[in-house]
């Protein structure tokens, strides 16, 4: 059995753990202690193919040597301190390709809304008892006066609804109430929540977005669906109030840490980009957290946060767009239309883009290029894609395109013919197996058998010479990279149906997604993501090796430590 270093809680978060200092004999400056990892499988995941080391030393927040025991010995002599790892095993931090690190403290605060195995919310019924034992324990002093819950999932749901406003008006008819969508690009409301929002039988569908009705009528229903619902979700599941600002990043960094994060993405930063950098200038960062800014608010790429170097484990990495929806929501925009069209929807319905206007999005790719702005893009639906590659051709024409490690976000629905436009355009692709799990079964209805063993294409953009990874886009679902290297390598429904068994990875392929290829679509690679000598000393310890177990049961695999620069910032018992 693994023993941690020092006894500390269960799921503790520890903010100031780390190796001690050696004090000098001769009173100059202190010598940070060399700490020796053996006992155990030292994973570096460097190379193209597995390879293990008997020790590695850590040595002032860096990794200084990795090989044998005895030559570390040597070498190091005897004011190494020995951490054994009995049987346990070390990997490198993970680094999450995309994800809302923000919204991490929301999902560990707000009410669970998710399906088993995350969470209990198999029906409306469900959803409102959990939102109001979440308010009766919590009251709304964190949440400025909402009822909120994040993660139901209509496709699971055993109605196969969303909850309406008649719904959640049974939570409260006095206070207004919110559930959000397992997506993000959805959420419900009860008639508070429509009345404190605005929306009335004569609001308009804002553009890229809908408000669904009752039957017959104009009158909302509570359903809201992108950029009808995103603005509003985005004001009441963030905090304002510093306390709240500090107590939801505590949590998130928490939560973050306990699934072996070393560095987390906020893949669609906006106003919360100034409340983060506040919470790096005051020291309270225990791993690296970059933003990619939305480009609504591309002022803040200006600022002094914006480069490839971390300031107080923070920094802006480059510029979001967002060219459609969810493709489990039936938002995703597809070329073909979905064969089970959602409510309001007619046959012939394929989904529709954020940004009708290319134009629009032409603009916002040029100013990324002329800026020199890594710019990651959601695409979900082919037509979607379709549309990228449009803006690209003549920004790549004006601008150049040497690395620029442009990147493609989830790409659920693209077109094998699209995987070639990545590679012609220099692309990385960040897919997103877990969705083989959650909605593998719900892809067989609304896009139909055959078109659901295509999604998240990764063995096929491996194979086209495409650098990939994968992500968990949590808060969507847990923070859990485990799960993720699971559904990369399994490709599993819920049911228990393999989803698209030629796009499978290796379980050292898909250890690559969530380590050194996620770092390298940030240009970290050089820092992170493999356990070599000169690197940081990010790393996580295992109670498995995802290698060596039955690849049915990674998702058991769980974090005992995460390491950051040396220091232990998070321990299980």
């Amino acid at each position: 059995m693994y023993k941690p270093l020092l006894p500390i809680l269960l799921l503790s978060f520890a903010t100031g753990c780390g190796p001690a200092q050696n004090e000098p004999s001769d009173g100059g400056a202190k010598v940070p202690e060399a700490v020796l990892y053996h006992g155990g499988d030292i994973l570096t995941m460097a190379g193209d193919a597995p390879a293990y080391v008997e020790a590695l030393v850590e040595q002032g927040g860096n990794i200084v040597f990795v090989g044998g025991k005895a030559e570390a010995m040597a070498r190091f002599g005897d004011a190494l301190r020995q951490v054994d790892l009995q049987g346990t095993t070390l990997v490198p931090g993970f680094f999450d390709g995309h994800c809302h690190f923000f919204g991490f403290g929301a999902q560990a605060v707000m009410a669970n809304l998710l399906a088993a195995p995350d969470g209990n919310c198999d029906s409306i019924a469900a959803v409102v008892d959990g939102l109001r034992a979440w308010h009766a324990e919590n009251g709304t002093d964190l949440t400025q006066g909402w009822i909120i819950g994040l993660g139901y999932d209509d496709a699971v749901l055993k109605e196969n609804r969303h909850p309406t406003r008649d719904d959640l008006d049974r939570v409260s008819t006095e206070l207004p109430v919110m559930a959000v969508h397992i997506s993000g690009h959805f959420c419900a409301v009860n008639s508070k929540g429509l009345e404190v929002i605005g929306y009335t039988s004569g609001t308009p569908d804002p553009p890229g977005g809908k408000i669904r009705r009752r039957p017959g009528t104009n009158e909302p229903n509570g359903v809201l669906e992108e950029l009808a619902a995103i603005p509003a979700m985005i004001r009441n599941i963030s905090p304002t109030e510093p306390g709240s600002v500090d107590h939801y990043l505590d949590k998130g960094q928490e939560m973050a840490a306990s699934y072996g994060y070393t560095t987390a993405v906020e893949g669609r930063a906006m106003s919360n980009h100034e409340q983060m950098a506040d919470y790096a200038k005051r020291g309270k960062f225990r791993l690296d957290v970059l933003s990619m800014i939305d480009y609504s608010m591309a002022e803040y790429l200006e600022g002094e946060w914006t480069g490839r170097t971390y300031k107080d484990h923070y920094r802006v990495g480059g510029i979001k767009l967002t060219l459609d929806g969810s493709p489990q929501g039936r938002t995703a925009w597809r070329t073909q239309p979905y064969l089970l069209p959602p409510d309001g929807q007619k046959p012939g319905y394929a989904g529709y883009p954020a940004i009708p206007e290319d134009s629009v999005v032409t603009a916002i790719v040029d100013q990324a290029f002329a800026r020199d702005w890594p710019l990651h893009v959601h695409c979900n639906g082919d037509a979607a894609a379709d549309q990228l590659f449009r803006a690209l051709a003549p920004a790549v024409a004006h601008h150049g395109n040497t690395d620029r490690r442009t990147a493609l976000i989830h790409g659920q629905l693209i077109r094998a013919d699209q995987l070639d436009s990545l590679k012609k355009y220099d692309m990385y692709a960040s897919f997103f197996p877990m969705h083989t799990f959650y909605w593998g079964d719900w892809y067989k209805q609304i896009i139909g058998p055959e078109a659901a063993q295509r999604i998240s294409p990764t063995r096929s953009a491996l194979e086209k010479g495409l650098r990939v990874n994968s992500h968990t886009d949590a808060p969507v679902a847990l923070p859990d990279l485990m799960m993720i290297v699971h559904a990369t390598v399994n490709r599993t429904s819920r049911s228990g149906d393999v989803i698209g068994p030629g796009e499978r990875l290796t379980p050292y392929e898909a250890m690559k997604c969530i380590t050194e290829w996620g770092a390298a679509m940030y240009f970290e690679e050089d820092r992170k993501g493999t356990l070599e000598e000169g690197k940081l000393a990010d790393m996580v310890i295992l109670d498995r090796d995802p290698l060596k177990v039955d690849p049915t049961t990674i998702r058991e695999i769980r974090v005992l430590e995460t390491i950051k620069e040396g220091r232990t910032i998070f321990r299980r018992e």
